[in-house]
Order: structure tokens, then sequence, then C-alpha cells
């Protein structure tokens, strides 16, 4: 696919970037390890589709926008695996970044990697400034404080949990980002795509939910159950797996009516159920036949 080729030379080109001697070895070589393999890519190949859609004009804008985003989900990745937060062991079915490196490493790659997301951005300003500028802000709205990644993994200290904040926060934050930021690229206004993203993420976390309790470990490359380990919510335990399979189908179906006009709409259609095949389980398709009303 083109996308995947755009995505992973711009991310690549980021971290060589990020190698360059003289460096601290370990480092450098953390910050490798944790961008690949890549998994599915998800974020940025949704911006790379809404970016298309709107008429991609500018595409070193949409692949710097790719690369950033993409490695500020990996970073997120790293810190939430650390023993303060989900402590674990593996991540994509390798040793997470702090079991490949100890503890410091890791924290500072995540670091890094955050910091390398705004870099990629500064390096094409010269393109359009006011998009880039646009851009950045987004990345950080929806990394930190209080709409971002960062305030999702904090609710989870909270003794009461506002769950719509949770999930917007946690999940689905990222692919709000992925929808707008998308639109900015190719110069259009990034309100009207904040829907499209967070039904986007508010389906993944269903997903999420569903292979956590139908996998195993080996299957999915992290452990499982860490959100009753962890006493958090998850939506099989509140619907059950064919109310969680229902709940997918109908924020999928509210998310392709979101779509706002533009050239590329009926792609974007496709790209949000190519999506759904992504994030569908192998054993949820067969339990699919058993839902009421189909």
């Amino acid at each position: 696919m083109v996308f995947a080729k755009r995505i992973d030379a711009a991310i690549t080109n980021a971290i060589k970037a990020g190698q360059v001697a003289p460096s601290p070895s370990k480092l450098a070589s953390a910050l490798h390890y944790t961008v690949t393999p890549g998994g599915a890519r998800i974020r940025p190949t949704i911006l790379q589709s809404v970016a298309a859609a709107c008429g991609d004009d500018k595409p070193e804008l949409t692949d710097a926008a790719s690369a950033a985003l993409e490695l500020i989900h990996c970073a997120s990745l790293v810190h939430d695996d650390l023993p303060c937060f989900d402590d674990a062991d593996t991540r994509r079915g390798k040793p997470a970044v702090h079991k490949a490196f100890g503890e410091p490493i890791a924290v500072l790659t995540g670091d890094s990697l955050i910091i390398m997301a705004f870099q990629v951005l500064a390096k094409v300003a010269h393109l359009d400034p006011v998009r880039v500028a646009n851009l950045m802000m987004v990345l950080a709205n929806r990394t930190g404080m209080p709409n971002g990644i960062c305030a999702g993994q904090g609710w989870e200290s909270e003794e009461e949990v506002d769950l719509s904040a949770y999930h917007r926060a946690k999940t689905g934050a990222l692919f709000i980002a992925a929808t707008q930021m998308g639109a900015i690229a190719a110069g259009q206004d990034a309100e009207h795509w904040e829907e499209l993203g967070a039904r986007i993420g508010e389906a993944f976390q269903v997903a999420d939910d569903l292979r956590d309790a139908l996998y195993d470990e080996e299957t999915l490359g992290k452990p499982v159950g860490q959100d009753d380990l962890h006493g958090r919510p998850n939506a099989v335990t509140e619907l059950g797996i064919e109310g969680a399979i229902t709940r997918m189908r109908e924020i999928l179906g509210g998310a392709i009516s979101s779509i706002p006009r533009c050239p590329g709409e009926a792609m974007l259609a496709k790209m949000v159920n190519a999506q759904a095949e992504v994030l569908t389980p192998i054993k949820w398709r067969a339990t699919q036949a058993t839902v009421p009303g189909e």
C-alpha cells in the first residue's frame, strides 16, 4: 500500500536523524527497537486517508504529520508498559522496552520520541507555517492535558473516574488527532473532523476489549486481562461479547455517517470498513452469526 511505504519511510528518516553520532548507543538502539516492527500503523493510515480524501496538496506535510503521530503513539506504549503503570513484559510479541533495555532507557526512549515528533513537524514548517502550527497544536492537545493521552493515563490514578472523559482521552485522543491532522495537512478545517476520529477511537476501544477477552498473550503479543487486573472499565465486562459486537457495529455505522463532505468521501467510508477488519479479532468473526438480528 502506498500509505504504508510513505509512513514507514517518514518514521525511518525520523529515527535515523535521532541516531546521528555521537549519540548514546543504547538509547539510539531503543528508538529503533520501539518503532519496529510497526504493527498496523492504524493512526497514521487514517491520517493519510483523510489527507488524500481532502486533496493531499502537500504530501510532505502529510508524511511528517503521520510520522509525528505514530512517534507519539509509540512513546505512549513505552510509558504504558513501565512497572509504575501496566508493568507489562511484552509488546508486539517481543520484550517491552524496559525489559529489553532497562527502565531508565525506557523512560528516555518515550521522552525522546515525544520530542522527536515535534521536531519532525518543525522541519517542514517552511512548507506552510500556518498548517504546521495547527498540526503542532492538535498533536499537543491530544497528547497532554486536559484532552490527551496523558490525561487518559492520569484518570487511572483518580478515585472517581469520568468514564466518558477517560475513554476519550486514553484511546480516542490520538484517533481524533489522526483525522484532524489529516485535514489540516491538506489545508482543511480540523473542527469538522473531530467526530469521525472520536467514533473510530471508541470503536477501537471496544475492539481492544474484545481482543483482550478472546485472545491469549501469545496471540495478542502483549499481556491480556489488564483491565480486570487494574480495575478498569471494559466493554465486554459491561455488555458481554455479543453486546460488545453490537456496540462496535453501531459505532462504525455512526463513524461512516459522520464523514464530512469531501472529494474522497466514498474512499473514507471504505477506509472505515477496512479498519473494522483490522480491528476485528478472528475469533469474533466466528461469533457473528449468533448476533441477534443477523
